[in-house]
């Protein structure tokens, strides 16, 4: 402090000096020399945050809160990615009474934070109050909006309030916001829907009527304790990547009838109804790859984990066949309970786990 008063004493007009030497006096209690300090290098520098934030705090101890909210607008003007001041704008605002408007500053501080320093225990009491106050604010703007549509909901199908829902969920922070993340060929500009609606595909009513005779062909394998070989089969030399806990294991067991675009035969040709029920649905079709469709068995207690499918040109379908309790696909955010004999279509690119 005492080399930022000699480089002050030479050069009076060092708005960075002046504002240290501002901010001490402030500390010490001294208002008045520090009201000095902080307007000169204000009208030296007038685009320097630090110089700004510091006449904030000055005017909120002087007792002046809207002169100390005018003066933080004018750091984050400066600087409108430092974190700090939008901290003290959300401080001022709460002390104003203005808790929404002292939310939208919380958040943007928290957006601006670094990672590290969010983590930090000396800031945990100050991350965890801003925390309080945005999860607040989220709670009052979704009983506001829920109310402000109520008169509309009665207008609307089902379908539709579901999908409204789901939006208010995710703009009052209830829910993330899930999207598409595929491992290997990402196609633009297709929606990103973690579980399709059934009523949407003409093939889907005829395909569940076959749900007996799958069973029944399934039954018929399982009595034969053949065919059945572990699903996740890392080559030598691959790292095992997702399923590293069920790699050559038949924890997770698959009984193939189409493999990388490859039947088969000695399994398809012992489930023709299986196989013909298949015909109904439109197949993706790619050379060493596609079609694939198998029964899939998971022994009790498996878990697999969550993971990223490899393109979102398709869907995966289930249709479940033998379902003991307890056993769930958890899709982006939402977790579903499989019910034997109704599809289940769903974009495997989205983060999932069953």
């Amino acid at each position: 402090m005492a080399l930022w008063q000699q480089l002050l004493d030479v050069a009076p007009d060092h708005a960075l000096a002046a504002t240290h030497v501002g901010a001490q006096a402030l500390a010490r209690g001294d208002l008045a020399r520090a009201e000095v300090l902080l307007e000169q290098a204000a009208r030296a520098t007038p685009a320097l945050a630090l110089t700004h934030a510091q006449l904030s705090r000055l005017r909120s101890a002087q007792g002046k809160p809207e002169a100390a909210l005018a003066a933080i607008d004018r750091a984050i003007g400066a600087d409108p990615v430092a974190w700090g001041p939008h901290m003290e704008r959300a401080r001022l605002l709460e002390a104003a009474g203005n808790p929404r408007a002292a939310a939208m500053s919380w958040s943007n501080a928290l957006s601006y934070m670094p990672a590290q320093l969010r983590q930090s225990p000396q800031l945990q009491a100050l991350v965890t109050q801003a925390e309080t106050a945005i999860r607040n604010n989220q709670e009052l703007l979704h009983a506001h909006l829920s109310s402000r549509m109520q008169p509309f909901f009665g207008q609307q199908e089902r379908r539709a309030l579901r999908r409204f829902d789901h939006c208010l969920d995710v703009v009052t922070g209830r829910r993330p916001f899930v999207t598409a993340r595929p491992l290997m060929l990402p196609f633009p500009e297709l929606p990103a829907i973690p579980y399709f609606d059934g009523n949407d595909f003409p093939w889907v009513a005829e395909f569940e009527t076959c749900f007996p005779a799958i069973l029944d062909e399934l039954n018929t394998a399982l009595a034969h304790g053949t065919g059945f070989v572990p699903y996740v089969r890392t080559r030598p030399g691959d790292p095992p990547a997702q399923f590293a806990a069920l790699d050559h294991s038949l924890d997770w067991g698959a009984y193939f009838l189409w493999k990388d675009g490859t039947r088969i035969d000695a399994n398809a040709d012992a489930c023709p109804r299986t196989e013909a029920a298949l015909r109904m649905a439109p197949q993706d079709v790619i050379p060493g790859r596609a079609p694939v469709a198998f029964f899939s068995a998971l022994k009790p207690g498996t878990h697999i984990p969550p993971h990223n499918g490899a393109t979102n040109t398709r869907l995966t379908v289930h249709l479940p066949l033998i379902i003991p309790p307890d056993c769930a696909l958890r899709v982006g955010e939402q977790t579903h309970v499989w019910e034997p004999g109704k599809l289940v279509l769903f974009d495997d690119t989205i983060r999932h786990e069953a």
